[in-house]
């Protein structure tokens, strides 16, 4: 008890005198604040991207590619392939039968409205029953694309990043004319980076004959998905890759949100040893400062390791402090900014948002905590281990 005491009284006694060294403290502190908020900025990138991939995609609905593709760009399935799929077990049926979508999808160019600058947007041939089976698709202007007609739905986030894909504008993609008739949702997920039209009227622009990409699947229940594979898998008449809509985003998602977490940890970490030096020498400043009253303690009693915890909560109270504040400004400027990025998937632009989530704020402030404890460990053993005779005679 009279070491807890000790501790307490200590580390009362530091930080109520921090403010006298308050030029050194908030330079650390600052020094740690700008390191969470690069490491959050970076990270919510990530996260954002991951979200998005994601969000759409529930665990009722499936996508079929063909054997041994990655992504619906090396996909192909013929006429007969989806026919036969669509008789699998475990589909969920509709008022025209199985609730499934053949689909095609290309990438077209089209003009940024920020930069002017072209980049690649996804066009995506649906069938009519695309809309059944994602149903996080919700018209939010205008009308559905007819059947037949060259005539697209836009997805938000492509609008308000593309040129020319507002409502009742007209977009030239190889020799035709298609005319935007409507903009859509997709619940935050990756449609809404995506052009639609009738994949009847895409296949022969782009030459496509009687052929499709992928074939998006509704099941009656997720527990039929197990089912359905199965089906396909021993089936010999067509050779199919399987998976459930998302794991198959999620997929999609890991290999550019890994890159750029592998990026920001490496950012930040270059920047921590510029930080965790200040930190040092503010601590050893601290110390420093405080040797004759360290000494007085030591001499009135107080045994070495109350000085180091006292020592090491200065150190961790200013990371902490610069930590949340670091937090607090990433979270204000980055949550929620709207951005695109590349897709190395499919090659084309993938509108999200930077998602600052609860769980990246605290994992950046633990990390300034550690930054913490490791900037006041030496100075703190070397608080500990001052002579005190010495010490004392210290002006």
């Amino acid at each position: 008890m009279n070491w807890l005491s000790q501790i307490f009284t200590v580390i009362s006694f530091t930080l109520w005198t921090i403010p006298q060294r308050r030029g050194a403290a908030i330079a650390a502190a600052f020094g740690i604040a700008g390191v969470v908020g690069v490491l959050v900025g970076v990270l919510a990138i990530a996260e954002g991207f991951r979200q998005t991939m994601t969000a759409s995609a529930t665990p009722d609905v499936a996508i079929v590619l063909r054997s041994g593709a990655d992504n619906e760009m090396n996909s192909g399935l013929s006429r007969e392939e989806t026919r036969i799929i669509s008789t699998a077990p475990g589909i969920a049926l509709g008022p025209n039968g199985p609730l499934t979508s053949s689909e095609l999808f290309v990438v077209i160019s089209l003009p940024k409205i920020t930069t002017g600058t072209d980049a690649n947007v996804p066009l995506r041939g649906v069938e009519p029953n695309a809309f059944a089976v994602r149903s996080s698709i919700r018209l939010v202007e205008g009308r559905r694309f007819e059947p037949g007609k060259n005539e697209i739905i836009v997805g938000v986030g492509a609008s308000r990043v593309f040129a020319g894909l507002e409502l009742g504008k007209q977009i030239k993609v190889g020799p035709n004319l298609w005319h935007v008739v409507g903009l859509f949702t997709a619940a935050g997920g990756a449609e809404e980076s995506e052009i639609w039209t009738d994949a009847a009227v895409l296949q022969p622009a782009y030459q496509r004959a009687d052929s499709f990409q992928s074939i998006f699947v509704k099941l009656a229940s997720p527990e039929s998905f197990t089912e359905f594979k199965d089906f396909l898998t021993t089936n010999p008449q067509v050779k199919t890759k399987t998976s459930k809509l998302s794991d198959y985003y999620l997929d999609q998602a890991s290999q550019l949100s890994e890159f750029i977490t592998t990026i920001g940890v490496f950012i930040a970490s270059l920047m921590a040893l510029g930080a965790l030096f200040g930190a040092l020498n503010t601590m050893y400043g601290a110390v420093a400062a405080r040797t004759r009253e360290i000494a007085t303690l030591r001499a009135l009693g107080f045994s070495s390791g109350p000085v180091v915890v006292s020592v090491l909560a200065e150190s961790i109270t200013l990371a902490l402090v610069g930590g949340v504040f670091g937090a607090t400004v990433a979270y204000l400027a980055f949550n929620g900014y709207q951005a695109s990025t590349l897709n190395w998937a499919s090659f084309s632009q993938v509108t999200f948002r930077f998602a600052v989530t609860p769980a990246l704020l605290i994992q950046a402030i633990l990390f300034a905590a550690v930054l913490g404890v490791l900037g006041g460990l030496l100075p703190a053993f070397r608080a500990a281990r001052m002579p005190i005779a010495q010490a004392l005679r210290e002006t």
